[in-house]
């Protein structure tokens, strides 16, 4: 399978299990002070404009024997959403974006994991934004597991998948004398993940 959910022609056989991932089944609550949830988009057709969400909070269920089985939740506040420029975010939190009076919240819920082979996986899932609730697929790479100073059991992931914003109602645009429109349609989302096993 290609990246961002394209499927390949010729049908290939289970990707291996890792083995290091294999031995961290459990829970874990991802931590939102070493994650990053990130966006960019295509400015004025000539340069990217990047932006994160600071209050966010999820959860993961990770089946090493089974990675079909592990699952994943993000709830992500609009309000603190951040480009560099508090006239850009307020425009953002505007009617004009993400109407965050009517829809303080963007959700994703997944409905499917898959092993790609080596630190490889995909998860599918339902994105939420003003309402509408669309899926998207999100290719994952593992970056390890480790325990940190203050002993906790902590796993990484790092991630990337893109959107149509038009396809959640984010429709605002501006035409540019030159031709072109003032913010892209299409979104590229990042994803880095920090995330501690709970307790037994």
């Amino acid at each position: 399978m290609g990246l961002f959910g394209r499927k390949n022609d010729t049908a290939t056989a289970p990707a291996p299990v890792n083995p290091e991932l294999a031995a961290l089944t459990g829970d874990y609550t991802i931590d939102a002070s070493h994650t990053t949830i990130g966006f960019v988009a295509r400015h004025a057709m000539v340069t990217n404009v990047k932006g994160s969400f600071t209050d966010l909070s999820g959860a993961l269920h990770l089946d090493g024997a089974d990675p079909s089985r592990s699952t994943a939740s993000i709830d992500i506040k609009m309000e603190s959403i951040e480009t560099g420029s508090a006239d850009r975010d307020g425009h953002l939190k505007s009617s004009d974006f993400f109407k965050i009076d009517e829809f303080p919240e963007m959700t994703f819920r997944s409905t499917k994991a898959e092993a790609l082979g080596g630190d490889d996986y995909r998860i599918t899932g339902d994105l939420t934004i003003l309402g509408t609730t669309k899926q998207i697929s999100i290719d994952l790479e593992f970056n390890g597991a480790a325990t940190d100073p203050f002993g906790n059991e902590r796993v990484g992931f790092e991630g990337k998948s893109e959107i149509l914003r038009s396809e959640w109602g984010l429709t605002w645009n501006a035409a540019l004398e030159t031709g072109g429109v003032l913010v892209s349609d299409k979104i590229k989302l990042n994803f880095d993940i920090s995330a501690i096993k709970n307790a037994a």
